[in-house]
């Protein structure tokens, strides 16, 4: 862990002369759990979007870093956020997304708590002593919502006030408020969470790797800005009317594992959550306008087809680049201030939280 606190490796740097982070934060065997404490544990994570979580009882389950989460709708129609552990001897209580459950009921031993948290029924533990269900109640994780998506988070992260500022700009005539979801895709990558970041966040790659995504997008109007908590990438779009036609293409990052790629009439999210110090979770969900006409129904055909086309691309650069990083051979290579500043971002935010981290050692 020593290795990974220090001070030389981070220091803020400057983007006119940056280096990428070094190596060994995506190879070392320790840094999965230096980002748990460091990053995600401070951080708003998307869980699920307001359309998923319309009436009471509604509900989604998230993973945060290897925290179970489960978010749902109570009886007053608040969004509450709890962890999907029991309190008993650490079982789920939800497998699944769902719909109306009445209660949260653990799958262990059958514990039973209401949707305010608090544990109702112990079967066959009414003559325990000193057993009070009553003061039982799951740990709960603040919840809010912007444009309809809805984030998570401990006590340790910013206001969410603050986490959103500035995220209104970009989005034109984007916002996903009113879409509904469609469906999720899953993909294990072989590669650390933050090289699938890494690969996001830059523009640089796109004609080398995605002649399709090039086609559709003008490389010379293509705009990368980073905000607070965030940063954008923003490209002119021209494409078929069968697929998405004409528009804009908006591509958010939103520290540290959330991206929203919105395109006329959808937004596709995608989550990238840590399995290990060389494997993620990337977890597509999509969302469209309320149209269920034949036409959209064959639009979002191709759009899963061609963003299937994209995610291989990725994951194979991706896979090679953990290889490279793993093989000794890489420590840390200068950055582009052109096409590389959200990576920048991203570093010196990572570098801050782990000087954070190490001053809190």
């Amino acid at each position: 862990m020593n290795a990974l606190l220090s001070p030389n490796a981070l220091s803020p740097q400057a983007l006119d002369h940056a280096l990428a982070l070094p190596a060994r934060y995506y190879t070392d065997a320790n840094a999965p759990t230096l980002d748990a404490r460091a990053v995600f544990a401070h951080s708003w994570q998307l869980v699920a979007h307001e359309s998923q979580l319309r009436d009471a009882g509604d509900h989604c389950v998230a993973e945060l870093a290897g925290l179970p989460v489960v978010v749902i709708r109570d009886t007053e129609g608040k969004l509450r956020a709890y962890h999907n552990v029991c309190r008993h001897r650490a079982g789920p209580l939800a497998l699944c997304d769902g719909k109306a459950a009445k209660v949260l009921r653990c799958k262990y031993h059958g514990w039973t708590y209401g949707l305010d948290g608090v544990l109702r029924s112990a079967p066959e533990m009414s003559q325990t002593k000193d057993f009070d269900p009553a003061s039982i109640r799951l740990p709960e994780l603040r919840v809010d919502s912007w444009h309809g998506l809805v984030f998570v988070a401990g006590e340790a992260a910013p206001a969410f006030a603050d986490f959103v500022r500035g995220l209104d700009g970009p989005l034109r005539s984007l916002s996903p408020q009113d879409y509904v979801f469609h469906q999720r895709f899953s993909y294990e990558v072989a590669c650390n969470w933050k090289v699938y970041c890494d690969n996001y966040l830059e523009g640089y790659h796109v004609p080398h790797i995605h002649p399709g995504l090039n086609s559709l997008l003008d490389y010379r109007q293509y705009v990368t800005e980073t905000g607070d908590w965030f940063s954008y990438q923003y490209s002119p779009l021209t494409s078929d009317a069968t697929l998405y036609g004409d528009g804009d293409a908006l591509y958010y990052f939103i520290y540290p594992n959330t991206m929203l790629n919105l395109l006329p009439g959808r937004l596709q999210s995608n989550r990238v959550i840590p399995l290990g110090v060389d494997r993620c979770r990337v977890e597509f969900d999509y969302f469209y306008t309320a149209d269920e006409s034949p036409e959209a129904l064959a639009r979002r055909v191709a759009d899963h087809d061609f963003a299937h086309q994209v995610q291989d691309e990725d994951i194979g650069i991706c896979e090679h680049v953990q290889r490279g990083l793993a093989s000794g051979s890489y420590e840390a290579g200068r950055l582009n201030p052109l096409r590389e500043n959200a990576v920048h971002h991203f570093h010196e935010l990572l570098r801050r939280a782990y000087r954070d981290a190490a001053e809190n050692a």
